[in-house]
């Protein structure tokens, strides 16, 4: 059993924070428990709650290289699993004709000409990683299935070259916008995080931390109004990362205070549709909020 890469909750609390993220005791529990038990953690929520940050800091406070694979509607094998260099191929198999088909075969299925993609690398690479499959829910049914075999064992068998077995299991986390609901065989195999917004003071920390220099007054008050926002019927309500992207917007503009100005002129920042900027403008009491 390889070594674990934290000793404790506290320590998966403090070494992230050292990374620019601030968890809490149940997060650094599961990400705790998950590093301890080697399962992967999926990770559920809204978008823009920090799913996929939470992977980058993870790979940076443990000092391992971060693998993403991205998911999308159609990804198949060849795009996460591995694939061959056909082009290098067909020029290896011309420039030997004359050697005949059965050496050029296998040489033309060899190392040389095999292109791994993000779940063999994960699995081939003998230091630490963390593994990130990012919007697993956007991938095709069929895509579940070969996650199932890949982090079952972590394992791949390449028909030409073997069965390919992990020196040093990756840490893998899943994320999910619970666009669609994923099979009860792929969650059976992973520990479960629900992540959401964080409360009102965890985002005022964190706004603080990443950007520093920031008033506190004006820091609560871009809290305040975010978290308006968010209670709105949006098409998208704004991020933790848009949050941020504002409050460093009001630094730049130095701005002191939220006004009805300042918020006209920076909106743009945290909501991306034209319609959501009319119902906050609509909808928002800046007055009641900032009183």
């Amino acid at each position: 059993m390889q070594e674990p890469l934290f000793g404790s909750v506290d320590e998966v609390v403090e070494r992230l924070a050292g990374a620019g993220y601030l968890a809490s005791t149940a997060v650094a529990t599961t990400v705790f428990l998950a590093d301890r038990l080697g399962k992967p953690l999926l990770v559920e929520g809204p978008a823009g709650v920090g799913k996929t940050e939470l992977a980058r800091a993870l790979a940076h406070a443990t000092g391992s290289e971060l693998v993403r694979l991205q998911c999308y509607e159609g990804i198949d094998e060849a795009r996460a699993l591995y694939e061959w260099n056909h082009a290098k191929q067909l020029l290896r198999i011309t420039a030997g004709r004359e050697e005949g088909w059965e050496q050029a075969r296998d040489e033309v299925f060899s190392e040389e000409f095999l292109l791994p993609r993000p779940l063999l690398k994960a699995i081939r690479n003998p230091d630490p990683t963390v593994l990130l499959i990012d919007e697993t829910d956007k991938a095709d049914v069929e895509m579940e299935g070969l996650l199932l075999e890949v982090l079952g064992d972590f394992q791949v068998t390449v028909p030409e070259l073997g069965t390919i077995t992990a020196q040093r299991r990756p840490f893998v986390l899943l994320t999910s916008n619970a666009t669609r609901e994923l099979s009860e065989a792929l969650k059976r195999r992973c520990l479960f995080l629900h992540l959401d917004f964080p409360t009102p003071e965890l985002e005022r920390d964190i706004v603080t931390l990443k950007v520093p220099g920031l008033d506190a007054r004006l820091a609560d008050s871009v809290v305040r109004v975010v978290a308006a926002l968010r209670t709105m019927e949006l098409r998208k309500a704004p991020s933790i990362a848009e949050t941020v992207d504002w409050a460093r917007t009001l630094l730049a503009l130095g701005a002191d205070t939220l006004d009805e100005q300042v918020v006209e002129t920076s909106l743009g920042v945290i909501l991306k549709y034209q319609s959501d900027h009319r119902k906050a403008a609509a909808e928002l009491r800046l007055d009641s909020l900032l009183s």
